[in-house]
């Protein structure tokens, strides 16, 4: 029978992102909601905000996480670029870096000689992508992937916020939608982690507790400003 494994560093790439995205979305446009409500407190202004909040911030999860994972791509690919010029030129030379690589993790030098040619055999330039560059096909770059999961992650928890304004009465707007953010956040937080292999009780905990300053600061400048004009 096949022996499968699980391995959390698989998912690392969409993980992050989706986890960031979300994140985002419900603090941000949580907090979006708490300063308007704060300094106009009428359901027509804040729901503008919330509906602005959400498209604007996903677009612009969208397109920050595809530039720079689109960076993190290029790098990888001038690297294998580099080393496949490296192997036509003085593929010697790159073979005894290999070499010293295996004898560095505890190999012998014949030993290491032998693993260095029969992997190469099969795939030269994947085994000094792995071996050398510590590129694998599991946490390499995927732009595309990462920005779609940052997009949907974002206006999946600025979501909630944005119900929340079109539903819960006016008065009561801030202390529910700060109650169920802190809430979800807590979730949120110690559902990352767990599948991160974190303790659930420090990720839930660090998210909700900044999810909490940035909903307070929100909700202190809108008082202010609101006051103000």
């Amino acid at each position: 029978m096949v022996h499968r494994e699980f391995h959390r560093t698989a998912h690392i790439g969409w993980l992050r992102a989706a986890v960031l995205g979300a994140n985002d979305g419900l603090i941000s446009t949580s907090s979006l909601v708490v300063g308007v409500a704060a300094a106009q407190p009428n359901r027509a202004s804040v729901l503008l905000a919330a509906v602005a909040g959400l498209v604007a911030g996903a677009l612009s999860m969208a397109a920050g996480e595809y530039v720079s994972v689109s960076s993190q791509a290029d790098t990888e690919s001038a690297d294998l670029a580099r080393e496949r010029k490296e192997l036509d030129e003085s593929p010697d030379t790159e073979r005894a870096e290999l070499i010293g690589i295996y004898v560095h993790r505890g190999l012998t030098a014949d030993l290491a000689a032998q693993v260095a040619d029969q992997l190469t055999a099969h795939d030269v330039l994947g085994v000094h992508a792995r071996d050398e560059l510590g590129m694998s096909e599991g946490t390499r770059a995927r732009p595309i992937q990462a920005s779609m999961a940052s997009a949907a992650a974002f206006a999946v928890g600025a979501a909630l916020p944005l119900v929340l304004t079109a539903v819960v009465p006016i008065a009561r707007l801030s202390v529910v939608v700060v109650g169920l953010s802190l809430v979800m956040l807590a979730g949120l937080g110690a559902a990352a982690a767990g599948m991160g292999g974190a303790p659930l009780a420090k990720g839930a905990f660090r998210v909700a507790f900044w999810g909490a300053v940035a909903m307070g600061c929100s909700a202190l400048v809108g008082r202010i400003f609101g006051t103000v004009v």
